[in-house]
């Protein structure tokens, strides 16, 4: 009777695991969540003793203007800074800025001025205008969260949320949260949410000149290949990254008046549709098993590990 028993309690808890995985599986998982901002930010406070050791993020982090001149990127992506800095005003005529708190609505002239042109150009295939996550600090830099690059400002963050019909206040662009597009499962877009009209968005933003890149989850990669038709040049700019299901990121080169810009080496030179996208939608892609042994930290950028005109720039008043 007791083998009987603990078969049938077994049997129960069997029972009762597969059903909470399933119910787990239906759930939209937080795979790309867009941190809310705050309604009163506070000030970091200043820098103890800082040395050449402290993380070069806790500098950046601390200047809340730009660096005056001409807008100039200098170094890498995920390890320069930026000068001359121009703010996307936080209301346009075809977007809206979120999360003001962060204080990340700088870029690159040349950036601004793609997004302007992007916005317009976005309004004309029915979307009806963007909402602009992070672009850059106003010095760029590392940032405290968030990224390892948007430092030289020619990255942004569009959202996968239209912008609404109206001026949004402060508390709606602090805590509205963005639209996850990528089933629960991960292999493919959401259908209760997916329009063509994604596909339209995202190639007009590849379609610009000024873009060298587009980061998106490898399941809008998958729909995206899926919907071009014979049109499909401008898919090579478009490249699978881990998240990405809430936003896409769009990335300019490096402009010819900022000379000291260090321009990534250009994408592969097919759409991206092949064997190579397997690799996303394999299990251990999808669901890594947890390393035997915890990894090291990367140890954090110091300002030694940027260019020397970065140092100057975030050191200055």
């Amino acid at each position: 009777m007791r083998t009987a028993a603990r078969l049938v309690a077994v049997f129960v808890f069997a029972l009762a695991a597969s059903a909470a995985a399933q119910e787990k599986q239906q759930e939209k998982p937080p795979i790309d969540p867009t941190p809310p901002g705050s309604l009163n930010p506070e000030p970091l406070p200043p820098l103890e003793h800082p040395n050449a050791a402290t993380p070069a993020k806790e500098f950046f982090a601390r200047k809340p203007t730009p660096f005056p001149g001409p807008g100039r990127s200098i170094g890498g992506y995920s390890d320069g800074c930026l000068a001359g800095a121009a703010p996307l005003p936080v209301n346009g005529p075809s977007w809206q800025v979120m999360r003001l708190s962060r204080n990340r609505n700088w870029g690159n002239p040349h950036l601004v001025r793609f997004i302007e042109r992007f916005a317009n150009n976005a309004k004309k295939v029915g979307w009806n205008g963007l909402l602009v996550g992070d672009m850059s600090q106003p010095r760029g830099g590392p940032m405290i969260s968030g990224h390892t690059s948007h430092q030289v400002g020619l990255d942004a963050d569009i959202w996968f949320t239209p912008m609404p019909n109206h001026v949004q206040n402060r508390e709606e662009r602090e805590f509205t949260s963005a639209t996850n597009i990528v089933a629960a499962d991960l292999l493919d877009v959401d259908p209760q949410i997916w329009t063509p009209t994604y596909t339209a968005l995202i190639r007009t933003a590849a379609k610009d000149p000024a873009v060298t890149r587009i980061f998106v989850n490898a399941a809008i990669k998958k729909a995206l290949c899926r919907e071009a038709g014979s049109d499909r040049d401008w898919l090579q700019k478009v490249r699978p990254w881990y998240g990405h299901a809430e936003h896409f990121h769009v990335r300019i080169g490096c402009p010819a008046d900022s000379p000291e810009c260090k321009p990534q080496s250009p994408p592969e030179e097919n759409d991206g549709c092949g064997h190579e996208l397997d690799y996303w939608f394999k299990e251990s892609t999808l669901h890594p098993p947890p390393p035997l042994f915890p990894p090291k930290p990367k140890p954090p950028l110091t300002l030694a590990g940027l260019p020397p005109t970065c140092k100057s720039i975030v050191q200055a008043p």
